[in-house]
C-alpha cells in the first residue's frame, strides 16, 4: 500500500481533498492531518476494527488511550456520556484549541479508544483542516499524534511519511504546525481538576480560569 498525499491549502482547505479523506474515514481507513499541535493518525473514534487499525500502524500498545476529536459540541454527546458544569466552561473558553479533557465516556466508544477505561479524552482542534475534515466526515475521529509509537511527534507531512508511508492510506498536507507540542490534558473526572500532560494550553491560563487545579499532583489555588 502507498499512502496517498493530497495538498491541502492549510486556512483554506478545498472540499473536494477534505471529501475525498473524509471518505476514507467513513470506510474505515487511516489519514493523518494537520492540528494547531502536531499532526494526528485518525480514524472513525466509533469503529473499533478501525481504531485498531492505528494501534498496528503505530506500533502502539494497546494500554495507551486515544484522544478522540469533535468539531463542535454538539458531537460531545456522541462521546461522552456526562459534561459538568466545570468542563463546559472550560470547553467554552479553549475550544477550539490544544486543551484535552478528560470525561466519563460515552458507550459509543469502544474500549480500544480509551484502553477500557470509564472515561475518555476529548477535544477541539482550532486547525481549519482538522476541523473540516471532522465536519465532513460527520465522525468523531480518533487520532494520536501521527508517528511511530515512542518517535518524536510531527510538526509537517514528511515527518509523518518518514514514519508511516506505506502504514496508512492518506495524509493530508497541510504544511507545518502552528504550534508544534501536543495538547494540554487536563483530568476533569476529579476535583480539583489535574493536569495530566502540560502543552499547547499553559497551568497559567487554566488556573486563570479554575479556581484549583493540580500540577504534577500538587494543589495550587489562585
Amino acid at each position: 500500500m502507498k499512502t496517498k498525499v493530497l495538498k491541502v491549502d492549510p486556512q483554506f482547505p478545498a472540499l473536494s481533498e477534505i471529501d475525498e479523506a473524509a471518505q476514507a474515514l467513513q470506510a474505515g481507513q487511516l489519514v493523518a492531518f494537520p492540528t494547531e499541535t502536531v499532526y494526528g493518525l485518525g480514524a472513525n473514534a466509533l469503529d473499533c476494527e478501525a481504531v485498531k487499525k492505528i494501534f498496528a500502524a503505530k506500533g502502539r500498545p494497546a494500554h495507551d488511550p486515544l484522544i478522540v476529536h469533535i468539531s463542535d459540541l454538539s458531537m460531545l454527546e456522541q462521546v461522552v456520556s456526562q459534561v459538568s458544569a466545570e468542563a463546559m466552561r472550560l470547553a467554552k473558553h479553549f475550544w477550539p484549541g490544544p486543551l484535552t479533557l478528560i470525561m466519563p465516556k460515552h458507550a459509543n466508544i469502544p474500549d480500544e479508544v480509551t484502553a477500557g477505561l470509564g472515561n475518555v479524552a476529548v477535544r477541539m482542534p482550532s486547525h481549519p483542516v482538522a476541523l473540516t475534515l471532522i465536519r465532513q466526515a460527520g465522525l468523531p475521529i480518533a487520532a494520536p499524534s501521527a508517528n511511530r509509537f515512542g518517535h518524536t511527534s510531527p510538526t509537517s507531512a514528511a515527518h509523518v511519511l518518514a514514519d508511516l508511508d506505506s502504514r496508512i492510506e492518506m495524509v493530508l498536507d497541510g504544511g507545518s504546525t502552528p504550534i508544534g507540542v501536543e495538547s494540554t490534558v487536563l483530568d476533569v473526572t476529579q476535583s480539583p481538576a489535574r493536569i495530566l500532560r502540560p502543552g499547547g494550553v499553559t497551568f497559567e491560563e487554566l488556573q486563570d480560569l479554575l479556581e484549583t487545579v493540580l500540577l504534577n499532583g500538587q494543589k495550587t489555588s489562585q
